[in-house]
């Protein structure tokens, strides 16, 4: 085996830092805007980070421009590492987040999208850092890799490599032939949206900078607020929640399915198996929940600000509707404490929480996808004990998957929950209660946000030890790489020259 282009990788790294400080030069304008107090501190960061990505690009100028798979996965991997290190500084530097621990955590959570935090007095925050705080959910959201793709051909890089490791599924869909062209119709997809939903929250009442932050979080299925109770400041103003449902179900289902939308192409969404299992288990779900939220739980206890202006039937149909969407797109918003509802609906979202969103959304957990060719092949096996002679391919779309596929995918949940049961033993072993660790494990790998216990929605992650947020920061990540993409880094013979 040859040995690793190190220079290429350290290449890639340089331009990723460079993006990451032209964002929070972004950053700087909107704190230097609204006259915050950390203008000098959030451009002192994006001034270090670009240094440090210009030394980076300018030592290795020389580099072989093949990536091959191992590369592939390191950039990938140390990519979202060094991104999280860099994205710390407007924290650490500004105070906002004095302990780099914190500021880590926080951090590695939005660009995983999770939405966990450690902030126990969000409006209290600087807007620049706030706004920084949304934008790295952002820039995570659709993956910062495979926004690279479209700058590295200019440089002479092949991407492909990258865009297999990052894509957010079992698999990635090429739209176009050309990968950069991909990239970038995906892109434009995600900042469409983003617009859209910006201006129809500010029209609906939010004020802009609000507006923005929550259009950020929505579309990256992340699930930061600019408020210390999330969605539910606005639970007296309906119409702002259900335009956050309506981009959460489109953020969470394939963005291939919206580019096929935009063309006119509506059988292709129409016939697409993982598409309509989503939706019947997002209103399946919703009607289970609402109907018990309706009839035993007070939802009064469980939110603020009027939560029933609308009606006590709309107000129940709305926050099961909401809850049901935010932990299975893994976006983490909170309209209610989902916690309080019952211990059957407590046990059902838990569920839920390892359910996940469409392949190719940005969503985390197992995928919509993987749970429908497990069931299939579970049924399959049946029949084959029945008919062993028989050929009974599980089919997904009307086309036989291979067994590579369908082993993948088995291999993937069964590392999924193992990662989940060894992710929850190491909390407990942290003293953390039983409900607490199993939530706080489910929610760091899944990319999710509030959990149980002690990290309920009306808690957050501050009561976490040092080591405990060090390791949910991990979880994050290998929840959000799709595990295999960090985890091959940790086996001996990833990194053997033969």
């Amino acid at each position: 085996m040859p040995r690793l282009n190190y220079q290429i990788i350290l290449h890639v790294m340089g331009l990723l830092l460079l993006c990451n400080g032209g964002f929070m030069l972004l950053a700087t304008v909107v704190s230097w805007f609204y006259q915050d107090g950390v203008t000098l501190e959030i451009s002192t960061a994006a001034l270090i980070t670009l240094f440090i990505g210009t030394l980076f690009m300018f030592t290795t100028r020389g580099h072989s421009k093949e990536v091959k798979i191992r590369e592939g996965y390191i950039i990938v991997t140390f990519g979202w590492i060094f991104m999280a290190l860099s994205g710390s500084l407007p924290y650490v530097i500004s105070e906002s987040i004095p302990d780099f621990t914190n500021a880590f955590f926080e951090t590695m959570s939005g660009y995983t999208t999770t939405g966990a935090s450690i902030l126990n007095d969000i409006e209290a925050i600087p807007k620049g850092i706030l706004f920084w705080r949304s934008l790295t959910h952002w820039i995570g959201g659709m993956g910062i890799i495979v926004l690279a793709i479209a700058i590295l051909p200019l440089l002479g890089i092949g991407g492909m490599q990258l865009f297999t490791a990052e894509s957010p599924g079992p698999s990635a869909d090429k739209l176009k032939p050309r990968i950069r062209d991909t990239a970038k119709r995906l892109w434009l997809i995600y900042v469409s949206y983003t617009l859209a939903e910006t201006l129809l929250l500010w029209a609906a009442g939010m004020t802009f900078f609000d507006a923005i932050n929550h259009a950020f979080s929505t579309l990256s299925t992340g699930g930061f607020s600019t408020k210390n109770a999330s969605l539910a400041y606005w639970n007296n103003n309906p119409l702002i929640q259900y335009i956050v449902i309506l981009f959460m179900l489109l953020a969470g289902s394939n963005f291939v399915l919206s580019y096929f939308a935009f063309k006119g192409k509506v059988s292709k969404i129409l016939h697409d198996d993982e598409f309509k299992w989503y939706i019947i288990f997002i209103f399946g779900f919703t009607a289970i929940s609402a109907l018990i939220v309706y009839f035993q739980a007070d939802v009064s206890l469980s939110s603020i600000d009027h939560p029933m202006v609308w009606g006590e039937g709309e107000s129940a149909f709305r926050h099961a509707l909401f809850q049901v969407l935010s932990v299975i797109t893994t976006t983490g918003f909170v309209s209610a404490d989902f916690t309080m509802w019952t211990p059957f609906l407590t046990i059902l979202f838990f569920g839920l929480f390892f359910l996940g969103g469409s392949a190719g959304s940005t969503a985390g957990g197992v995928k919509v996808m993987r749970h429908i060719i497990m069931i299939k092949n579970g049924t399959t096996e049946f029949k084959r004990t029945l008919h062993p002679n028989a050929i009974l391919p599980v089919r997904f779309n009307g086309k036989s998957i291979s067994k590579e596929i369908v082993f993948n995918i088995l291999g993937f949940f069964i590392l999924y929950m193992l990662s989940f049961i060894i992710g929850a033993v190491v909390l407990a072993s942290l003293g953390l209660d039983f409900e607490t660790a199993i939530g706080g494990a489910a929610s760091s790998l899944g990319n999710i946000g509030p959990a149980f216990g002690g990290l309920s929605p009306v808690n957050n992650f501050d009561m976490l030890p040092d080591f405990g947020k060090w390791w949910t920061a991990f979880l994050m990540l290998i929840g959000r790489l799709e595990l295999f993409t960090v985890l091959i880094l940790l086996t001996p013979f990833f990194w053997r020259n033969r």
